[in-house]
């Protein structure tokens, strides 16, 4: 039996078709009047300064109206708990203060698609435990756009606590000198707030630079950090994008903890005091064409395993690369290490390989020949040899580093290479490092002096 038999059409008839679309092209017309009537509904107020006149402006406008400030003070902190825009008098700096009066938050958004733009903005509170902020964003707050702010006088600068998708841009946050590095805010603070992007900020003074704590998704970008504890802290943070960064003078550089699946890409650590590169429990991450000058260590790695770090430039360091604590399944190759007074720093007895498909690394202290001119040297690199290893489990081993003995077993170990008790080994060194490990980070490679 057919299916015509049961009554059943195996299609639609024409007449049902253009039913249904001439239907669905009256929904979509009735949907965009609607959204036409609400954008020409939409107002833009002039808002006079003084002590809580701005609060009594958001209670008093609609979702989707723009309060436009003037070149004055607005004093008070307010609360926006609607669909808003709030812009600063159009001037090079900005000229259009909002001032918190020293108490909590200056700014609270509680509501989706909130834009600040253009506005000075001081005097929160002074109690981290109460996570004062410049800016403090709920859960409430998705797709808020934080853009072209200068923060000063704030315990926090911006803090996104939940919210999706924010973004953070062309600001310029001046963070506390006054308590202990510890007890003082972070310039931008997330927790939990996948999809955020933090972009082209500068950032001085206070805490850490950027932290983020529980997060993943988010990208940050061409941002300028300076004289901070770290520049960028990451915990617990995964599948996010670190690029053309800039940390300088900072007690360390990128510090990368606990998160997994990172690309940090083309960023530029230059004077940072202790560690330009940081990885502790750091897994499956990309480290590539980022350059470090002039830190105790450029790299340290902790625990860190299955990461691919490739095509940097790590110059001027007391020690190239820490490397230790069990790290794992590491691919290093394309890397440069110039004249860093330890090129690496490797206390074990495991043999670990640091090239790649016939690529390996270039070394500045490396006196080698290449006489096939393929550029590899002909002889394999070992950075470290059983002296090394004796100095740095046993420093006072440093008094007999021109003693007799240990020239005899310098000499041993180079006649009879049995003798070397592990650790790195490069079988490819390059003659010249690779243009990329050098000039990749363009943006930011000539604040170098």
């Amino acid at each position: 039996m057919t299916q015509k038999q049961h009554g059943i059409s195996s299609s639609v008839s024409p007449s049902l078709n253009r039913g249904l679309a001439g239907g669905l092209l009256l929904f979509l017309f009735f949907v965009f009047l609607f959204f036409l009537s609400f954008s020409l509904n939409a107002k833009q107020w002039q808002v006079s300064p003084g002590n809580g006149t701005l609060q009594k402006a958001i209670d008093s406008a609609q979702a989707g109206d723009t309060l436009q400030l003037a070149s004055a003070t607005y004093s008070g902190s307010i609360n926006i708990n609607k669909r808003l825009s709030i812009l600063g008098a159009k001037t090079k700096k900005p000229s259009t203060i909002i001032d918190g009066e020293n108490t909590s938050h200056v700014i609270t958004i509680t509501a989706a698609d909130v834009t600040i733009k253009g506005l000075n903005i001081q005097h929160s509170g002074t109690v981290l435990e109460d996570e004062d902020s410049g800016i403090f964003i709920t859960d409430k707050g998705d797709r808020a756009v934080i853009e072209a702010n200068h923060f000063e006088f704030n315990q926090i600068g911006v803090y996104l606590k939940g919210p999706d998708d924010a973004i953070v841009s062309n600001n310029n946050i001046i963070g506390s000198q006054y308590f202990r590095v510890n007890d003082r805010g972070n310039g931008i603070y997330l927790w939990n707030t996948p999809g955020s992007i933090i972009k082209n900020n500068t950032i001085r003074y206070g805490r850490d630079g950027i932290f983020v704590n529980g997060s993943r998704n988010n990208t940050f970008s061409g941002n300028h950090m300076s004289d901070l504890r770290f520049a960028i802290h990451y915990m617990y943070a995964h599948d996010s994008i670190v690029s053309n960064n800039v940390s300088r003078n900072n007690h360390v550089g990128f510090a990368l903890m606990f998160s997994d699946r990172i690309m940090v890409k083309n960023n530029l650590s230059s004077g940072d005091d202790k560690r330009g590169l940081f990885f502790n429990f750091a897994n499956y991450s990309v480290i590539e064409g980022n350059r470090v000058v002039g830190a105790e260590k450029c790299v340290f790695i902790y625990n860190a395993n299955f990461n691919q770090i490739n095509d940097n430039s790590f110059e001027d360091c007391q020690i190239g690369i820490h490397f230790t604590a069990g790290s794992e399944k590491n691919k290093i190759y394309g890397n440069a290490f110039i004249n860093n007074r330890t090129q690496v720093k490797y206390v074990g007895t495991r043999s670990i390989e640091w090239s790649k498909d016939g690529q390996g690394n270039y070394w500045s202290d490396n006196v080698a020949f290449d006489i096939n001119d393929d550029g590899i040297a002909d002889q394999i690199y070992q950075p470290n040899d059983l002296v090394d290893q004796i100095v740095w489990q046993h420093p006072l081993a440093k008094l007999l580093l021109n003693s007799p003995s240990v020239q005899i077993l310098k000499w041993a170990q180079s006649e009879f290479p049995g003798l070397h008790p592990g650790g790195i080994t490069d079988s490819h060194p390059m003659m010249q490092p690779l243009s990329s490990s050098l000039t990749s980070n363009t943006i930011v490679s000539g604040l170098i002096k």
